[in-house]
């Protein structure tokens, strides 16, 4: 077993996930089966993608490439804005199953409310249903705030069990993680290195002098010490490999508290508010 599979967080429905993983946003479909093959033979138990990214093939390839046993695999997927409600979530679920060659998801999620639609809640029963016939293990939602998250449990009494937002050191939504916390939802981040503008900042180059780490390895410490579930995205196989070492060492809090310090609101992503 991996060093990252014992690092792993269970879930509020009983389900574990490996706390770090690979997401595969804006990699091709040929990008996608190397890095997915690459970081699996390397420890990564994790993979994260999505329907709108065009590459779920790809992913299926790479799980399939690796020789691994389907079940030490957590694979995440979420359907896109223009497919909820019933009819429409049921076929996406079931033609991102088929892309990825597999007969069942790990955790599904509704990549945005896309509130305006206001077919959130409609899209959560069905992802409702869908668990309940065995095709997703567990079910989430990305990109919720507050009211969004509210409105499912009240409407539907089932918790997510993931709540995957943009976190960052220069986006570190304090409140959020607090409602998710509160709530019983795990926090994951989403574009944890900032894309990375973050690896270039003089206060985690010098933490990162300090442990003789990579300013990124240094980033990724940062969240798993704030116990942050992520998933840089990275086609790079040095890179992949470097992002993995991070679990023989550790932040102390003078360095925690200056990675804090770098928090300034700045959101690289659309806003959930009004994003459609």
């Amino acid at each position: 077993m991996s060093k990252q599979f014992k690092e792993q967080v269970t879930l509020n429905d009983g389900y574990h996930i490996p706390k770090l993983g690979l997401g595969v946003w804006q990699a091709t479909n040929e990008q996608a089966s190397v890095s997915v093959r690459e970081a699996l033979l390397h420890g990564y138990r994790l993979i994260d993608t999505a329907s709108i990214y065009g590459n779920e093939e790809g992913v299926g390839l790479g799980i399939k490439d690796s020789g691994l046993d389907r079940k030490k695999i957590f694979i995440t997927t979420k359907v896109w804005n223009d497919a909820q409600g019933e009819k429409a979530t049921t076929l996406a679920l079931e033609q991102s199953l088929e892309r990825l060659n597999l007969n069942y998801i790990d955790l599904y999620l509704i990549h945005w409310p896309a509130a305006q639609k206001d077919k959130y809640v409609e899209t959560w029963n069905t992802l409702i249903q869908l668990k309940a016939q065995g095709l997703i293990r567990s079910i989430g939602v990305a990109n919720f705030h507050e009211e969004h998250l509210k409105k499912l449990i009240h409407e539907t009494n089932v918790v997510p069990t993931i709540n995957q937002i943009e976190v960052h050191p220069y986006l570190q939504q304090h409140e959020l993680r607090k409602v998710n916390q509160a709530l019983n939802i795990q926090t994951q981040s989403w574009s944890p290195l900032a894309q990375n503008k973050a690896i270039n900042d003089g206060v985690i180059e010098e933490i990162a002098k300090k442990h003789h780490k990579t300013p990124a390895q240094i980033i990724i410490r940062w969240h798993l010490q704030n116990d942050l579930i992520l998933i840089p995205k990275t086609t790079n196989t040095l890179r992949i490999k470097e992002n993995f070492d991070v679990f023989n060492f550790e932040l102390d809090q003078n360095d925690l508290v200056k990675i804090t310090s770098l928090d300034r609101g700045e959101r690289l992503g659309p806003d959930p508010d009004s994003f459609e």
